[in-house]
């Protein structure tokens, strides 16, 4: 069986993990966050914010390396070992198998897809990227919801950040189109995965 990698990106608060749970609900598709090939807290060498804690927004504090590897044997072995990332914790609590079962693609998904298309494709992985495009003020309303809700920081950190997130966002757009992603409403994207 020949296996197939979407890569899901867009911003923060965009409805990446809702696609991606909605598309292996509707599809043959298997969800996979990228969120887990965090690096640890104290992982040495992360890149820090004004603020004396690790900047979470810039790639060096996502393993890249461990995610492909992961995503590559995956498609052409069916399972793999992938880690267990806690944000609340900012760390790794464990780790997991996976199988594809009879899925015959692998949606991925995260903040950090946009630098993994083209290194996926190097690697010889047959990889899409899309872009979920979404009013700006939507994201910053439901990532802030979100972070509340799962108490993933305490509130003055989640509004600083959300607020550097919403200044930030079309360069990561610009970003995104230049690495080769196709932007795409989450309607439409719901529609194609069905079809």
């Amino acid at each position: 069986m020949t296996r197939t990698l979407l890569l899901v990106a867009g911003p923060s608060g965009s409805g990446k993990s809702r696609l991606t749970r909605l598309a292996a609900q509707a599809s043959t598709a298997f969800p996979l966050s990228l969120d887990d090939f965090y690096h640890d807290a104290d992982h040495p060498g992360l890149p820090m914010t004004p603020m004396g804690i690790p900047d979470w927004d810039r790639v060096e504090t996502w393993d890249l390396d461990l995610a492909l590897a992961s995503i590559s044997m995956l498609l052409s072995t069916g399972s793999c070992e992938v880690p267990e990332y806690d944000i609340s914790l900012s760390r790794r609590v464990g780790s997991k198998v996976i199988d594809l079962g009879d899925a015959s693609m692998v949606v991925a998904e995260g903040i950090f897809a946009i630098d993994a298309l083209n290194p996926a494709r190097r690697a010889g992985i047959n990889a899409e990227g899309w872009w979920l495009d979404r009013r700006r003020a939507a994201n910053f309303s439901r990532r802030l919801a979100r972070d509340l809700r799962e108490k993933r920081k305490t509130p003055p950190v989640l509004l600083r950040r959300g607020a550097a997130l919403y200044r930030a966002e079309p360069g990561l757009r610009r970003e995104a189109m230049r690495q080769g992603f196709a932007p795409t409403s989450m309607r439409a994207a719901l529609a194609r995965l069905s079809a």
